[in-house]
């Protein structure tokens, strides 16, 4: 088993600054949805607090092309949306 190595800093409210063995990497936002970005690439995270459920996927780079959406690509579009929506929805909740 390998040693492992990771410290969070808060920098304000909703940014943190991840120190690693392997590197570094800031993330943007709060519980329930963040923008990773790190030396592996930019990774967008929705969760649903509390329950350990999150989607998690990696954003394209600007030279990668892009490609065609098509039949099977669409529902996880929707997927997204619909955590999003439950993220906002449940914070709103929570809070009040």
């Amino acid at each position: 088993m390998g040693l492992r190595f990771r410290r969070t800093v808060k920098i304000l409210p909703g940014v943190h600054l991840h120190i690693s063995k392997s590197g570094v990497s800031a993330s943007l936002g709060r519980r329930g949805a963040s923008l990773n970005v790190g030396p592996r690439g930019k990774y967008l995270t929705l969760g649903l607090p509390g329950t350990g459920i999150s989607y998690r996927e990696k954003l394209q780079e600007h030279h990668e092309v892009a490609p065609h959406v098509q039949g099977p690509e669409l529902p996880w579009i929707l997927i997204l949306v619909i955590l999003a929506a439950l993220v906002l929805i449940l914070s709103l909740i929570w809070r009040g």
